[in-house]
């Protein structure tokens, strides 16, 4: 399955795609494509229905979420190939991002139970997010992001950085609530989020809990520290992190906000909740293993 807003050849992924399985003894898969309305929920709904034991998803983050909300809790496999701007799922996940080594994590390669994200309503495996988050990504296009990669994230913090914060509560698990200053919000399933920010490193898509980031720079400093972070460079980003397995948002006026790098509805509210390992992924060899024969 694949999104052709992301693939700048189809044919020939195509071609790729079928000659690895078949040197692998793996029939031809099943060819499906997502669109602007449909951005993979049917598909996948076809592909589990159709019997496919693995579904190679190649297109974006959101993408992926939203195949991934269809194959929670079944069976069936998926299999992230490298397209997209972000990916960030993938380098998490440490897969490599040549299509043929990934094709052969299908058939070869191990599988790995992930934990599944919901931000009001839309699943997701990377994060959502509320403010700047949100901001970097409604400023950056494609283009530039092409051009010169995720240093294109920085230059969209450049142009906000004399923007007020906001006041936000946060109650975590209905038990406890905070309230803060802050200039974004993001609920992460894992470490490395969108716009490569390398902000929570011990966080891990199957522990069963959400990591809640919240960024809030002051002065100069901090700043600097925030946008080495964008641009991968070593440090600690100005941060206070959080853990919980649901997340109840509330800011003071109404914020951009994002869900796996694809905006979402603005608001001053934000529900996030965790699926404990309901989701099964193609990894390197090294964890459960099966042989599979189906693919989509």
């Amino acid at each position: 399955m694949i999104n052709p807003a992301r693939v700048a050849d189809p044919a020939a992924l195509r071609r790729l795609v079928q000659t690895v399985l078949a040197q692998d003894g793996w029939p031809e898969p099943v060819w499906l494509e997502t669109s602007v309305e449909d951005p993979g929920g049917s598909q996948a709904r076809l592909a589990i229905d159709a019997g496919a034991e693995v579904v190679f998803v190649g297109g974006g983050d959101g993408t992926i979420g939203a195949v991934a909300a269809e194959l929670a809790d079944t069976e069936t496999v998926l299999a992230a190939l490298p397209f997209g701007a972000g990916n960030v799922l993938a380098r998490n996940l440490g897969l490599p991002r040549d299509v043929t080594a990934l094709v052969r994590l299908a058939t070869r390669g191990g599988r790995r139970r992930i934990d599944l994200g919901v931000a009001d309503g839309q699943a997701f495996t990377v994060a959502a997010g509320i403010g700047l988050d949100a901001q970097m990504l409604a400023v950056t296009s494609s283009r530039v992001k092409r051009l010169i990669g995720w240093p294109a994230y920085g230059l969209a913090v450049l142009r906000h950085l004399h923007e007020p914060h906001f006041a936000v509560s946060l109650t975590l698990d209905r038990t406890t609530t905070i309230v803060r200053r802050v200039r974004a919000v993001v609920v992460a399933n894992v470490g490395r989020l969108p716009g490569g920010l390398a902000l929570v490193p011990g966080a891990r898509p199957d522990d069963g809990r959400l990591d809640v980031v919240l960024i809030a720079p002051h002065g100069l400093r901090d700043w600097v520290r925030l946008l080495a972070a964008v641009v991968r460079r070593p440090g600690a980003p100005p941060v206070e992190t959080f853990a919980a397995a649901e997340v109840q948002l509330v800011a003071d006026h109404v914020q951009p906000r994002e869900v796996d790098g694809d905006l979402i509805a603005p608001s001053d509210r934000l529900t996030v909740t965790i699926r404990p390992r309901v989701l099964t992924v193609c990894v390197e060899s090294g964890g459960a293993s099966s042989t599979l024969g189906g693919a989509s």
